[in-house]
């Protein structure tokens, strides 16, 4: 009797072991690039969630950045996954979108943006919802909207200005969401009898969470965040269906248009997941890069100046004070743009794009192999001080001599390859107007705050709360 348990016991313990062994050691063809696998499932999930307040690389990364190199392999949430901070790897990775790699984020992240969302969209689908965004948010349709951005950006600063402060991410984030939202699905808040924002809310507090879906977790909670927000655009939609849009067109309109169309590939889960992304993306992010410039802009009153001496001179040019915003000012505004890049630099709000590898690869030495998850980590490009000399120093003066547009080997902020953000004109036009609108007509003076937190993602654990006043 006591034999045969032994033997049971030995033999459990043997496999237990061996499992062990094969997920700290997993088999590849050729050398895989070194790493550890952490704990068995778990990984190093614990590790690549823990905050840290500095605006270096993130601890997880750059440990292991000196001890195993510019690319390793780890695991995160039971997933195999290649990271890599080698610029000309993940510019690789991205150049070979479709071919060698195809986007791809972990289960949990499907959870919370959707089976259908664009991120996990490929092909013809990809390209066409692409396209639809586009038609919205490109440049010919943003220069109808300047008048808008423009509008909303004065008046919501004037009601900033009557109030003894303000939390500035919350605000900011308001009014974009309220902007955004009007212009995808003819929103108003003011008239709305229930508040699609605080749907978002609840699932922002969650989004950065370790993945547990208990009840009573930072994670349970964004799903059901993203439950009630999915309910309320289905709503939305039905109900355009039986009253359509007679003002002006929306995403929405676009939508249902296709959806009657013959042979369409769109379907409403789609176009729904899509919505979904695309409110949450234009607030979320920019009023994050917001909220950071505006630190920034506290701390470095010299910068602050340079920004004021320009929106000042785009003013004395003008035979009409009181008149729009023009195109053509916009674009002539060439400190505000090199300040809004090299905000995004440093900001890092994203802190790393994921993708999968369709088969095996070798790039210098080390093998991907198909089907392994590859992690590319624009902190650590951006923070390279073979490129960006002192790159912990914000400095909007080092893009005089660099490259403004789209994305580079050296520069990531929004994506790369194919999958270039569509949004990266809404989010710079939305903060160069707000900049315009605040250093034109008001002052700010930081009340208490700023402190930031990388978890890994950029957060703001206790705001920003300034104190906006009339110059």
């Amino acid at each position: 009797m006591w034999s045969v348990a032994f033997t049971i016991t030995a033999f459990l313990a043997m496999s237990i072991v061996r499992w062990i062994y094969k997920w700290r050691n997993p088999v590849c063809n050729r050398e895989l690039p070194p790493g550890s696998m952490g704990l068995p499932l778990l990984g190093e999930t614990l590790q690549f969630f823990a905050p840290s307040s500095s605006s270096d690389i993130h601890p997880f990364v750059k440990e292991r950045m000196k001890r195993y190199g510019p690319t390793f392999r780890t695991s995160l949430v039971g997933r195999s996954l290649i990271v890599t901070t080698d610029p000309d790897l993940s510019h690789y990775v991205f150049q070979q979108e479709g071919e060698l790699f195809q986007s791809w984020y972990p289960d949990t992240f499907t959870q919370i943006f959707g089976k259908q969302n664009v991120g996990s969209l490929h092909g013809f689908l990809y390209k066409y919802l692409k396209g639809m965004v586009l038609n919205l948010f490109g440049p010919e349709s943003l220069k109808k909207m300047l008048p808008e951005v423009e509008c909303a950006a004065k008046r919501h600063l004037k009601l900033w200005s009557e109030q003894d402060s303000v939390e500035l991410k919350d605000r900011s984030a308001s009014m974009i969401f309220d902007l955004t939202a009007k212009k995808l699905i003819s929103h108003d808040p003011e008239k709305s009898s229930e508040n699609l924002r605080e749907n978002f809310v609840d699932f922002i507090k969650g989004l950065i969470s370790f993945p547990v879906n208990i009840p009573g977790t930072a994670y349970h909670k964004c799903l059901q965040g993203r439950k009630k927000a999915m309910k309320m655009l289905k709503q939305m939609l039905e109900e355009r269906q039986v009253t359509p849009n007679k003002l002006q067109k929306d995403f929405y309109d676009y939508v249902l248009e296709e959806l009657q169309r013959k042979n369409t590939v769109l379907t409403e889960a789609i176009a729904l997941d899509l919505m979904f992304v695309l409110l949450f993306a234009s607030f979320e992010t920019t009023s994050l890069a917001i909220t950071y410039a505006i630190k920034i802009l506290v701390d470095h009153p010299h910068i602050l100046k340079e920004l004021v001496d320009e929106h000042d001179a785009i003013l004395c040019k003008r035979q009409n004070l009181d008149e729009e915003l023009t195109w053509k000012e916009y674009k002539s505004m060439k400190f505000t743009f090199q300040f809004i890049n090299e905000t995004a630099r440093l900001a890092n709000i994203v802190p790393g794009v994921f993708r999968k590898a369709l088969k095996d690869i070798k790039f210098k030495g080390h093998t991907i192999p198909a089907g392994w998850a590859v992690m590319v980590c624009p902190p650590a490009v951006h923070l390279n001080p073979s490129v960006y000399k002192d790159p912990l120093v914000f400095n909007p003066w080092r893009w005089e001599d660099m490259e403004q547009k789209g994305a580079s080997k050296n520069f990531m902020a929004f994506g790369g390859g194919m999958r270039f953000c569509v949004g990266t004109d809404f989010t710079k036009v939305q903060m160069a107007i707000f900049l315009h609108c605040l250093v034109t007509k008001y002052r700010f003076i930081l009340v208490k705050g700023g402190d930031t937190v990388r978890t890994p993602g950029l957060q703001f654990p206790n705001g920003l709360h300034i104190k906006v006043s009339d110059r």
